[in-house]
């Protein structure tokens, strides 16, 4: 079912919208973000906003991180001018995603935004960031952003809450930024900003019976986070809760020369819980350095995790060793102890590395650790994002990827103040 607008001699048509929808695509902030569940008709909303502001005579910017996510869009902006780009009155460039009345700055444009740069050297009066979750931030303080002050424009955020599995098809470098976004324009009092939230369900124009089977098939976490648009900042049965994170954080204090000012440490480790392979669907390295203060208390200093290759991995940690004066290196035997020892002392056979086997599951492993953060005995040096979204996430009885930067930190501390729960091999 389709409503009509005229262009002069011509029809142009849009989707109907759903409640959900049409509230957000008729709010008149300038600045909205929607939450939505997959399936929900965000893309399509979007799509009526672009159509009816080019027809405005504005100017219109539709980015989304890769090509694949660009086909919905641009199919739909086809869809409802139809018959003005058939007619010969605007013109449409297939190659650029692109659809102009010729001799003006009217336009519509889609791109994609993989790399944030590729925005440059454009302005728009509406911005449309789709999949905001999965792009660089920078997609808009540093680009978007001035795009839109020649005619004081508006932007547009549509997202689905991120998945750990969304990892490897990121380009944030906080995977929670879209949410901290939403928290913000929710608590806006000036008008400016203005904050939806729609879930899959509340598109009637999808199959009530697909989306049952669909849940029957998801777990809890994914089903909230893709299904329900929610975001899932903790998980009902996660060991750690962000609000202790929070509370017990340290901001880092600089001295004169930038570098910072930690409290006298007692011992420094380099913890690793090892990936052998590197690939796309891999797991990642855990690569975490913590230390005990002379005051008793457990540091998070840094967390280096990530996708590396073991001779990646291996030049890496030598390299936090050496920066932070650690006492030692310690690994996990039961995946890949033994390649952790051989890698590292390749390069450096003096490096003190410790091999561990784990004589307990890592729900077990985990909770102890878990403990001294109830109570207060750990602190972050900073924010880490990607570690502490996996820490509030991971629920021990239910099935997740490999927690790597979880496992690597449960060991640290687990050396550093818990004493000897596993078997040590030197």
């Amino acid at each position: 079912m389709v409503t009509t607008t005229k262009l002069p001699e011509l029809t142009v048509r849009y989707r109907w919208m759903h409640p959900k929808q049409a509230e957000f695509v008729n709010h008149p902030a300038k600045r909205k973000i929607a939450r939505c569940g997959r399936r929900g008709g965000k893309t399509v909303g979007v799509s009526n906003v672009a159509v009816d502001a080019f027809l405005q005579g504005h100017r219109v910017l539709y980015a989304v991180p890769t090509g694949n996510q660009l086909d919905t869009f641009w199919f739909e902006v086809k869809r409802a001018l139809e018959q003005p780009l058939a007619s010969g009155v605007i013109y449409k460039n297939e190659g650029m995603h692109l659809i102009e009345r010729r001799g003006t700055q009217n336009r519509l444009r889609a791109k994609t935004a993989w790399n944030a740069d590729t925005l440059r050297g454009d302005f728009a009066d509406v911005l449309i960031l789709d999949e905001w979750q999965l792009m660089d931030e920078d997609a808009w303080e540093r680009v978007g952003q001035p795009m839109l002050l020649d005619n004081d424009g508006t932007a547009i955020f549509i997202y689905t809450p991120p998945s750990l599995a969304s990892r490897s098809v990121t380009k944030a470098r906080d995977p929670r930024h879209a949410f901290k976004m939403f928290k913000a324009a929710q608590a806006d009092t000036t008008g400016e900003w203005a904050a939806f939230h729609w879930a899959s369900h509340d598109n009637p124009f999808i199959s009530p019976v697909g989306l049952e089977r669909v849940q029957r098939g998801m777990t809890r976490l994914a089903y909230q986070q893709e299904i329900l648009a929610l975001d899932a900042t903790e998980a009902p049965g996660a060991l750690w809760k962000q609000e202790q994170l929070d509370r017990d954080r340290i901001t880092p204090i600089l001295d004169v020369e930038g570098r910072r000012i930690l409290p006298a440490m007692r011992r420094v480790v380099v913890a690793i819980d090892p990936s052998s392979t590197i690939n796309e669907q891999s797991d990642e390295t855990g690569l975490v350095v913590v230390g005990l203060g002379e005051n008793g208390f457990g540091y998070l200093l840094e967390d280096a995790s990530g996708r590396y290759t073991p001779e990646g991995w291996a030049t890496k940690a030598l390299g936090l060793w050496v920066r932070h004066k650690a006492d030692r290196i310690i690994g996990e035997d039961n995946n890949g102890g033994e390649m952790v020892e051989d890698v590292i002392h390749t390069r450096n056979p003096n490096a003190p590395v410790k091999r561990i086997h784990a004589s307990r599951g890592k729900a077990a492993r985990a909770e102890p650790v878990a403990a001294l953060y109830e109570q207060g005995k750990i602190r972050h040096v900073g924010e880490f994002p990607d570690l502490e979204e996996q820490l509030c996430v991971w629920e021990p009885l239910v099935a997740h990827r490999s927690p790597d930067r979880l496992d690597a930190l449960v060991w640290g501390f687990t050396e550093l103040m818990l004493g000897s729960h596993f078997t040590v091999f030197v």
